[in-house]
């Protein structure tokens, strides 16, 4: 099968974008050009003048199957993830059952191969269950396909633990990826501790819940000699941590979302389930430490932790609500208007950071639009404008208060191995 997308533009170094024409053969990029011939292709696609990108790359999202599939399927979180750019995305293991032996990893693995239309590959948790201090057997995972380890949507409590675990994904060669939160610290919190939180009268989160416990697992990841990657990074002490850890030599790499980069607890106008997330929108200062870390590469890279719920579960309080935003299908688009339309990043660094960036960190075969490299690409607009419809959504979760904003830089379409999983003439 040979396949051509043509009249598109790439952006080439120092930002220019120059017209493109990507030639596809067997699910390979195997030219790129200003045109060709379009008699010798089965298929040709029209990018319309927009741009072409590889593939982007999420290392954070939750598909919620098996166990919560009202929330959300492999196969919905994947056509989302489709809609949003995204070939490549990485699954918490925040399952019911849990994905911590061999056959329950290979089971997830089985509907992955069934039912989803972007690649995913799946993490597998440090320690069984995700809330005991028994760890998993790491090396058995890692032989039916675990991504990484992590026990994300809650924080590993034991340095004991965390100890181990990295010791044994050392010697494995595997990453442990760690949602960090200290639970004795939590003290009932549901949003950051600020201002709004007690004009809401609601219980508040401590920076420290956060940063203390990456402090713990940076100096465990130098003994260890473990790449330690750090979730949603959100406080400006987790950055000046990360910071230090990354001076000393420690492999320690970490990820933002972009719900922590382009909104402060200020912009919470009530108390409504759609603002709660975790960690939580935190102040301004924090917003502009995360900023900051993203240009000076504390931080390395963006994903979305998508996180769909049900809608009445989350139109709740933040009493009652569950934390979680879904971000595939918005990500991209959010990120472009409200960073590189303002002059804030250049587009060549926001594809570093939603693609080429996790694919190098995790070694993946991604994020890259060069000859001989998977078809995995994505087209976007950066022209047209128009307003996140929750309608529109492949998700089946809209738990997002993005809802209604006007956004550029919407998925035209979306390749993996040369394939179109999701065009928009289709959608």
């Amino acid at each position: 099968m040979k396949t051509l997308i043509k009249n598109g533009k790439i952006i080439k170094k120092a930002n220019q974008l120059i017209p493109a024409a990507v030639w596809i053969e067997d699910g390979k990029i195997k030219a790129i050009g200003t045109s060709f011939d379009e008699s010798l292709f089965d298929k040709v696609f029209d990018a319309k003048g927009q741009l072409i990108t590889p593939g982007l790359v999420d290392v954070h999202v939750h598909l919620r199957e098996p166990g919560f599939t009202y929330k959300e399927t492999i196969e919905t979180g994947s056509k989302s993830a489709a809609r949003g750019g995204f070939t490549t995305v990485c699954a918490m293991p925040n399952l019911n059952p849990v994905p911590d032996t061999p056959e329950k990893l290979k089971a997830v693995y089985d509907i992955i191969e069934k039912d989803a239309v972007v690649k995913v590959l799946q993490y597998a948790p440090i320690t069984e269950e995700l809330r005991s201090e028994t760890l998993t057997d790491q090396k058995a995972l890692k032989e039916v396909g675990a991504f990484a380890f992590t026990n994300d949507g809650v924080g590993v409590q034991t340095a004991g633990t965390m100890y181990l675990a990295m010791k044994e994904a050392a010697s494995l060669g595997m990453a442990l990826v760690a949602h960090t939160e200290d639970e004795s610290l939590l003290f009932g919190g549901v949003m950051h501790q600020g201002a709004v939180a007690e004009k809401l009268g609601l219980p508040g989160i401590l920076y420290s819940t956060e940063a203390s416990q990456i402090a713990r697992d940076v100096v465990l990841a130098g003994e260890t000699g473990a790449h330690y990657h750090v979730c949603h990074v959100s406080t400006k002490e987790s950055v000046r941590v990360i910071r230090d850890a990354k001076k000393a030599g420690i492999h320690v790499t970490a990820e933002v979302s972009p719900h922590h980069l382009i909104l402060v607890d200020e912009d919470i106008p009530e108390d409504h389930g759609f603002w709660k997330m975790n960690p939580p929108l935190r102040g301004t200062e924090d917003r502009a430490a995360l900023i900051e870390g993203l240009m000076d590469g504390t931080i390395d890279c963006i994903a979305t932790d998508h996180a769909p719920h049900g809608l009445e579960e989350k139109s709740q309080s933040f009493l009652k609500a569950p934390f979680g935003i879904v971000g595939s299908e918005t990500a991209f688009q959010l990120i472009y208007t409200h960073f590189v339309e303002t002059g804030k990043f250049t587009l060549e660094q926001v594809i570093d950071w939603m693609a080429v960036k996790p694919a190098e960190i995790f070694g993946l075969d991604a994020g890259t639009l060069t000859i001989g490299a998977p078809a995995d690409i994505a087209v976007f607009d950066l022209e047209e404008e128009a307003a996140i419809d929750d309608q529109e959504f492949e998700s089946q979760a809209v738990n997002t208060p993005f809802v209604g904003w006007k956004v550029k830089g919407n998925t035209l379409m979306t390749f993996v191995d040369g394939k179109p999983v999701w065009t928009k003439e289709e959608a």
